[in-house]
């Protein structure tokens, strides 16, 4: 059985935790993600030392504070594949992704790098799973343009995240403008064929 110390210990590791992960997450808001460790163990109230031993490099922190907005992706995923019209689910994900990118510096940055963690690629791959049934039945419905393939989501992602970024001060709002463009872009009336590849697409 655990001695008092030892579950003392423990406590003190996981309130540890919590205060650098909160940190973090109201720093990268804020500031993004390049923000100096440093700053963020001060804001912990924590040493630096305690910081890099529950996160030894900044992509840990990074990974461990955004994996919670790749869950509510991952969700969003599953709800507009159960939309009974699958264009309506399209707008719904790729707007509610938008969302999350303009309500947070910090996940606007990591949307256009990634993030590496094992648990991160399995709610990917999730959430593929179900925009690609989504996309399947949009594209069948005569809505969903028959070319795109989810690597083009992968141009509303870089885009938005640029535009958030050059008009957070100005005009906070005018990436809605943007991703209506991007909207119209995909449906299929009217659609021409696209050039080149999508990102990640090879050759066979």
């Amino acid at each position: 059985m655990p001695s008092p110390e030892s579950r003392a210990l423990r406590s003190d590791a996981r309130r540890n935790r919590e205060l650098v992960l909160r940190a973090a997450g109201e720093m990268f808001a804020e500031h993004g993600v390049d923000v100096a460790m440093a700053d963020i163990a001060r804001h912990a109230g924590v040493s630096n030392g305690t910081l890099y031993n529950r996160f030894p490099t900044r992509q840990d922190l990074i990974d461990a504070v955004f994996l919670d907005r790749l869950e509510t992706l991952a969700v969003l995923a599953d709800q507009a594949a159960a939309e009974p019209d699958p264009w309506q689910g399209v707008v719904t994900y790729v707007t509610g992704m938008c969302e999350l990118q303009a309500e947070d510096r910090g996940f606007n940055e990591v949307a256009a790098r990634g993030l590496r963690s094992d648990a991160a690629r399995e709610l990917q791959v999730r959430g593929a799973s179900a925009l690609g049934e989504l996309f399947t039945r949009a594209k069948a419905a005569g809505e969903l343009r028959p070319d795109l393939t989810l690597g083009d989501l992968a141009f509303v992602v870089w885009g938005i995240s640029r535009t958030v970024e050059m008009t957070r001060e100005t005009a906070p709002h005018a990436w809605r403008r943007h991703l209506a463009l991007y909207l119209d872009g995909m449906r299929a009336a009217g659609a021409r064929p696209l050039p080149d590849r999508p990102p990640g697409a090879h050759e066979s």
